[in-house]
C-alpha cells in the first residue's frame, strides 16, 4: 500500500490521530520522522534539491506559517493556528520574513542610474515654458 492510500485509509477510519502505524496505533515521533524521511527520498527524483534538505515536522510547521504570512494571513490568526499563547512567539516569523526579504534585496544589483535629482534638458524646459 502506498503512502497516499494510507492517508486515504486513515481518513476513512475516523481515527482522531489521523496517521497510524501498521498496528493501527498513533504514530510515534520516530514513526513521523521515518515517514518524512521516506517521503523526502520518494520526492528526490522529481526534486533533487530535497536530498540536501533536513525535513522535520518543525520545518514543515515553520514553512507553513511562513507561507500563511506571505499570503497575507493576519499574524494573530497564524498564532492561534499554531497554538501559540502569545502573539510575541509568532512575531519571530514576521522578523524571519523581513530578513528573507533583506537577503533577497542584497543579492540584487543596484540600478545603473545616476543618483540625484532629475534635471530636465533645456529643450524640455523651453517646450514647457511655451505651453
Amino acid at each position: 500500500m502506498n503512502f497516499q492510500s494510507k492517508i486515504a485509509k486513515s481518513g476513512e477510519s475516523g481515527d482522531p490521530h489521523g496517521f497510524t502505524n501498521r498496528r493501527g496505533q498513533p504514530l510515534t515521533r520516530s514513526g513521523v520522522m521515518a515517514r518524512l524521511q521516506w517521503l523526502a527520498q520518494a520526492a528526490t527524483p522529481q526534486c533533487p534539491s530535497v536530498a540536501d534538505k533536513r525535513v522535520t515536522p518543525y520545518v514543515i510547521r515553520h514553512t507553513t506559517a511562513m507561507h500563511l504570512l506571505q499570503s497575507g494571513i493576519d499574524l494573530s490568526t497564524i498564532a492561534f493556528w499554531l497554538g501559540h499563547e502569545s502573539i510575541e512567539t509568532t512575531h519571530k516569523y514576521m522578523v524571519a520574513d523581513l530578513q528573507l526579504k533583506e537577503r533577497a534585496l542584497a543579492k540584487t544589483a543596484s540600478p545603473q542610474v545616476p543618483s540625484g535629482r532629475y534635471q530636465p534638458s533645456e529643450d524640455i524646459l523651453a517646450f514647457l515654458a511655451g505651453l
